[in-house]
């Protein structure tokens, strides 16, 4: 059985070390302090309880922060109750299983191409270059309506938004200002030409008063930025794991049927986003063994939660067959990550891909074949070279 143990997970702070502690108090990269949650069941009644545990608190300008690579408060994703739902309902149709299964046609054509390329680079390429990092942004483009001829331009943009340690706020605000800029050109444009894609549909709503015009350029952005670098991140840290541990990647290779439940596994020990974003208590709430106060702030720990031995036995090993109990690395409650059904067929189809184009692949070998990212607002690794 394949094993991820705690110490083969790449850089993570202390605070993510294994401990009997269900709720710890942290300091932040940005100095501020807050809960931590790291037990399943609390994690999990935090982030279903948008009353007691307030998103959009959380972004105003005196809440404490982990770092700058935040949400702005006009995102949904920074929004509570009926101002979330409403712009919710608007893309929620976009991410249905019809819909995603709409899709797999042209995500199996797209991973058939950059495996191509993979294959005509050669051994010792870097998987991350030839198809981890494009194909994500590659189906967003796709499904939002961006012209693949921007995806690389949009690239540059959305990795300074997400480094939280190389770029100073000023390059992220001017990012921020660049994009905004792009979308509602991007906008205007399909006003004047619409087509068959989810950012039409969203400018149909704006039209019909469900969005005002910055709320449109904030949704789609959020759309883009939200679905891509998790998506990258959790290509990488998948197939990282799948080679890093002898026979995990051959199994799959033998057994081609298990790789949608390896992928829910990989997902669960993995996972690209280790914390949700930051919520702040509206009362006092008892969290396991800790009193929170009104104005006090947590996180969830997702990574963490996803590793509760209460929940799952031996949660180090990848169950071969898979879990009964839902993971939370895309989150829970009204938050739960919308494009979740569209990470999850772009990593079915990229292993299912993979193992059955290569079935002798493996880390190429060079002096460091796997580098992690470092200072990302969410985890995975800039480049893994290999060999088949």
């Amino acid at each position: 059985m394949t094993q991820c143990p705690y110490h083969q997970m790449g850089p993570l702070p202390e605070f993510f070390a294994p401990g009997e502690e269900d709720v710890k108090q942290i300091v932040t990269p940005s100095g501020d302090k807050m809960w931590l949650v790291r037990d399943y069941a609390l994690g999990r009644m935090v982030l279903a309880d948008d009353k007691k545990f307030s998103r959009a608190a959380a972004v105003k300008p005196d809440a404490p922060t982990f770092n700058d690579a935040q949400p702005v408060p006009e995102s949904m994703m920074s929004m509570d109750g009926s101002e979330h739902a409403r712009l919710r309902k608007t893309v929620t149709g976009a991410f249905t299983a019809r819909k995603m299964a709409a899709m797999a046609p042209g995500i199996e054509e797209l991973t058939d191409r950059y495996l191509d390329g993979l294959e005509a680079a050669g051994p010792g390429a870097d998987i991350m270059e030839h198809l981890g990092n494009p194909l994500p942004l590659d189906v967003l483009c796709q499904l939002l309506g961006v012209p693949l001829d921007d995806s690389e331009k949009f690239r540059d943009w959305v990795e300074v938004l997400f480094d939280i340690s190389a770029s100073t706020p000023q390059e992220k605000g001017r990012k921020r200002l660049e994009l905004s800029a792009y979308m509602a050109d991007l906008i205007d444009a399909k006003r004047t030409e619409p087509q068959d894609d989810l950012l039409t549909s969203l400018i149909a709503a704006q039209d019909a008063g469900k969005l005002s015009p910055g709320e449109l350029i904030t949704l789609g952005l959020t759309l883009l930025m939200a679905g891509y670098e998790t998506t990258v991140g959790q290509i990488a840290l998948n197939l990282n794991v799948l080679l890093s541990e002898p026979g995990a990647y051959q199994d799959l290779v033998d057994h081609p049927e298990r790789v949608d439940a390896a992928v829910e596994e990989l997902m669960r020990v993995s996972p690209t986003t280790p914390l949700s974003f930051s919520r702040v208590a509206t009362e006092p709430v008892q969290l396991g063994s800790v009193l929170v106060q009104a104005g006090d702030a947590l996180m969830v720990s997702l990574l963490n939660g996803n590793r509760d031995g209460k929940v799952y036995p031996e949660p180090d090993f990848l169950e071969p067959e898979g879990r009964s109990s839902v993971h939370l690395t895309f989150g829970h409650g009204l938050h739960r990550c919308l494009g979740a059904p569209l990470g999850r067929i772009q990593l079915q189809i990229v292993f299912a891909r993979l193992v059955s184009r290569f079935p002798g692949l493996r880390f190429a070998d060079v002096a460091e074949p796997a580098v992690w990212k470092d200072g990302m607002g969410t985890r995975g690794l800039a480049r893994i070279h290999v060999d088949w």
